[in-house]
């Protein structure tokens, strides 16, 4: 039976309804945004009140990480076996609840395991609600339109939540856990009445329990393990014996994969080079951010003295310029190809991360702050939307919930891996102490790391305009047969 959302002659003018669809999904990507601005700013705040030291605020950054990264694997998987529409609800009402018992909560370790409940919810309503808009809108123009209006919630959520985390923790740094509550219940409102049922994928052949297990698991616990690396020491037993764990669970996870009659990720979506420098894009874009993120609140609130507002409006024009160019990102793409646009993306963040080495303890906002911030927002507003559509262009419906859930792997792993190599570069030298022109310099080599990070994506994206000048990609798309035999088809970037 047709869905009214699928239907041919609706994909060209867009029902209320289908808007209504997609607002409610730009709904949760806009509170995922929300909270992790929100959450940057009120740090400060947040240390003081519970008597948190830099080590331990990182993991109200990182708790959320733990649980959106090491879950989304599973996340992902399971938005296509069991319903995108009953995943995403539940994820959401989860969500709405975690965000409860985080304003509610009186100590540091319980915020982290609200922060931890929260990520490990937005680890099934990123895929599924992702894979939603993929398999409702068609490839090509369509799709770019609905993932740019997608992305510039995301970026809206971000500057609104910049400011209003600025206000709220004016009073209380609480108000900032509680704020997508309401919100995320009137989207679950929304999207019982709006999101139409989705098909599930035939599980006749069995689910990949060994999969799920050993997946999820190595996930987990290199996450876990990167983030614990700079308390414990990167070279210390602890630390080394936990990689080893995390490559023999790699190992098993991809010994059984390609064995399984129903994997819990199709390995051979991984041959397409597309699909790998998506990933690792959005890994080193979103793991130089968050270090990039982390610092400067540090930096401004810390040894600036500027107040929670301050801070969130020196980050606001970044937002501001994301959320007024996204939606013409997909014109952009359709004109120009992915590649083209991630690379002049990554061009930009770089040069906004090596400008802000210039910042000393008393900076010229609209010198030394500003062009950094207002270069950050046009690579936001470029590279995001993009690396979205690379990763889901290619690829059937009935995988892009797995494509969808490995591409937010890559951006919360990464962002994982670099916030902990960031922290540990900037507390290596035990300047948490010292004199704020000490603390500034020891700030400096976690900005370079930064720099480093961008660089590296940049190199990585490069390399797919070398393959676009010679060839068009060959991508390996599932049909429904065994994975021995997939179907060759020959698209772009």
């Amino acid at each position: 039976m047709t869905s009214p959302l699928t239907d041919p002659a609706v994909q060209e003018r867009w029902s209320p309804r289908l808007w209504g669809t997609l607002l409610v999904l730009c709904a949760a990507m806009f509170l995922d945004a929300l909270d992790v601005s929100m959450v940057g700013v009120a740090l400060p705040s947040i240390a003081t009140d519970l008597d948190l030291s830099t080590s331990a605020l990182q993991w109200i950054v990182s708790g959320y990480i733990l649980g959106y990264g090491g879950l989304l694997l599973l996340g992902g998987r399971a938005a296509d076996l069991l319903g995108r529409r009953r995943v995403f609800l539940i994820a959401l009402a989860v969500f709405a609840l975690a965000s409860l018992l985080g304003g509610l909560v009186d100590s540091g370790p319980l915020l982290i395991a609200s922060r931890f409940i929260k990520g490990l919810s937005a680890a099934f309503t990123a895929p599924a609600g992702l894979s939603i808009i993929t398999t409702t809108f068609k490839e090509g123009p369509q799709r770019n339109r609905a993932l740019a209006i997608y992305t510039t919630c995301a970026a809206t959520g971000f500057s609104m939540g910049l400011v209003l985390s600025g206000l709220l923790t004016e009073v209380s740094w609480r108000l900032t856990m509680l704020l997508p509550a309401p919100i995320a219940l009137i989207a679950l409102v929304a999207g019982i009445k709006l999101i139409p049922q989705s098909s599930r994928e035939d599980s006749g052949k069995g689910y990949d329990v060994p999969g799920a297990v050993t997946g999820t698991a190595s996930m987990l616990l290199l996450v876990f393990t990167v983030v614990q690396a700079p308390e414990a020491g990167w070279a210390s037993a602890r630390t080394l014996l936990s990689f080893l764990a995390v490559a023999a669970l790699l190992t098993a996870f991809v010994t059984i994969e390609r064995r399984s009659s129903h994997p819990l990720i199709r390995l051979g979506v991984l041959r397409a080079g597309s699909q790998i420098r998506a990933n690792l894009g959005a890994a080193f874009f979103f793991g130089s951010y968050v270090g990039f993120q982390f610092l400067v609140t540090q930096y401004m609130q810390s040894l600036l003295g500027w107040s929670a507002l301050q801070t969130a409006l020196a980050f606001l024009p970044a937002g501001a310029l994301v959320a007024l160019s996204s939606t013409k990102i997909g014109s952009v793409v359709d004109r120009f190809g992915t590649p083209r646009v991630i690379a002049v993306g990554f061009s930009l963040l770089v040069v906004a991360y090596a400008l802000f080495l210039q910042v000393d303890l008393s900076p010229s906002y609209a010198a030394a702050i500003l062009p950094s911030m207002l270069l950050l927002g046009a690579a936001c507003a470029l590279v995001f939307p993009s690396l979205n559509i690379q990763a889901t262009n290619g690829v059937e419906d009935h995988e892009q919930g797995m494509v969808s859930g490995l591409l937010n792997t890559s951006i919360q792993v990464g962002g994982a891996i670099f916030l902990a190599v960031v922290t540990a570069v900037i507390t290596a030298d035990g300047s948490d102490g010292g004199s704020p022109q000490e603390v500034l310099d020891s700030f400096r080599p976690g900005l370079v790391v930064v720099t480093a990070v961008a660089a590296a994506g940049l190199l990585i994206t490069l390399t797919g305009l070398r393959t676009r000048r010679g060839r068009q990609e060959t991508v390996l798309v599932a049909k429904s047969v065994p994975d021995s035999e997939p179907e060759r088809v020959t698209v772009g970037d």
